[in-house]
């Protein structure tokens, strides 16, 4: 039996004498061809089919049609949208607002979204497609996925998270004709089910307590009621902006950070056996150990580097908060590794260029990086299972049935 494809290569090839009539045919077809399919969609949507009595008293019904002209890789083609009573029909092959289905335009910004320039793509275009397109064709492409970057901006968020990190790193915009450094803020949630987010990207002039507050409360508008753990840099004043927030929430600052900035007051000769008089303090199986670790390490190092031991000191409830919780929490929030790991997948993809020309297009190639870095987070974190039973023993008193599923 002949295939419906076999059927369709014949017809076109009596139909056609040059490549462009073939085109030229391709281009009819396409549009009766996605007509069809939106029809089955709505069939599939209502449960029946059109003009068939199964659809009488059902509460709901085909509502005519709303026209759209639809650019696509064979031209522009006219489409009628099946519309019902309901409005509750929300086509997939054509989707709400889309004026463009392009397998050309999808290349461009998967290429955009692995960092390649402009230059990158117009050749890569060129080679493979043999199209010639310019850097704005390029750039409007692109501007595109600004719509969904505002969505995705404000896309309604749980109830609970179990552990946010949160963290900023910088990169360069121009400013009325000027370099100017940017702080990126970034909020990874990992949710009571154990998965991985990106809740939100933002972009400020630099880093501080005050932004940080902005930043939270964007989280509470959009439906985070309580954060159980939060894990940071040790900016300053940043306890008072997530008690602000959210009042509960424990904080753990980051030993790694801690680590790093007690290492800048310390002599290249000095650092090895420093390290190793601090490692048990933070290795430690408990606070007390902790504790008694400190005092050792104080009095080993206080001399020589008041200042670093002063700096743990001040931080040392919220360093030290990880102790309360077993080793399978510990390791995740005792440092900011979830989100540092997720920033250099970032900066891998816009150190292709050493500035952006505004917010706008930063937050662009941040979002659509962010897109492609999180499609692998498909799995829940290890040993999930058992810390989701601590915590449900931990935090009995802020948590729900429902935060659970």
């Amino acid at each position: 039996m002949q295939s419906a494809e076999d059927a369709l290569v014949k017809l076109l090839a009596k139909k056609c004498k040059t490549a462009g009539d073939i085109s030229a045919n391709l281009k009819k077809l396409f549009g009766p061809v996605l007509q069809e399919m939106l029809e089955a969609e709505m069939d599939q949507h209502l449960g029946y089919r059109k003009h068939s009595n199964e659809g009488d008293n059902c509460g709901n019904s085909r509502n005519g049609y709303s026209n759209k002209t639809i650019k696509t890789n064979v031209g522009e083609v006219r489409v009628s949208i099946p519309r019902d009573r309901n409005g509750e029909f929300e086509p997939i092959v054509v989707k709400k607002h889309e004026r463009r289905i392009s397998e050309l335009e999808e290349r461009v910004i998967a290429m955009y979204a692995k960092g390649m320039s402009t230059r990158d793509i117009q050749d890569h275009l060129k080679d493979l497609y043999g199209v010639n397109a310019s850097a704005s064709l390029i750039s409007d492409i692109t501007d595109r996925v600004m719509p969904l970057v505002t969505e995705w901006q404000s896309r309604p968020l749980e109830r609970v998270y179990a552990i946010v990190f949160l963290d900023a790193f910088y990169f360069k915009v121009r400013k009325e004709n000027r370099i100017v450094n940017k702080a990126v803020y970034t909020v990874i949630g990992i949710n009571m089910a154990g998965f991985k987010d990106v809740l939100g990207i933002w972009i400020g002039e630099a880093e501080s307590a005050a932004f940080w507050i902005g930043t939270l409360n964007d989280l509470r508008a959009r439906g985070v009621e309580d954060i159980l753990i939060v894990s940071t840099d040790g900016l300053a004043g940043f306890s008072e902006a997530i008690n602000a927030v959210f009042p509960k929430t424990e904080l753990q600052l980051c030993v790694i950070h801690q680590i790093r900035n007690t290492l800048k007051y310390v002599a290249n000769k000095d650092r090895g056996p420093l390290m190793q008089d601090l490692k048990p303090v933070y290795k430690a199986l408990t606070i007390e150990e902790a504790e008694l670790n400190f005092a050792a390490f104080k009095e080993s190092w206080q001399g020589k580097y008041p200042h670093a031991i002063k700096s743990w000191e001040t931080h040392w409830l919220e360093l030290t908060a990880f102790f309360k919780y077993p080793k399978e929490i510990r390791r995740i929030m005792y440092t900011t590794n979830t989100i540092e790991s997720y920033h250099r997948r970032l900066r891998k993809v816009i150190k292709t260029k050493t500035a952006y020309p505004n917010d706008e297009a930063l937050l662009k190639i941040l979002y659509l990086a962010t897109m492609d870095a999180t499609k692998k987070w498909t799995q829940p974190l290890q040993d999930w299972g058992y810390i989701t039973s601590q915590f449900t023993i931990l935090f009995a008193d802020r948590l729900r049935e429902g935060d659970l599923t």
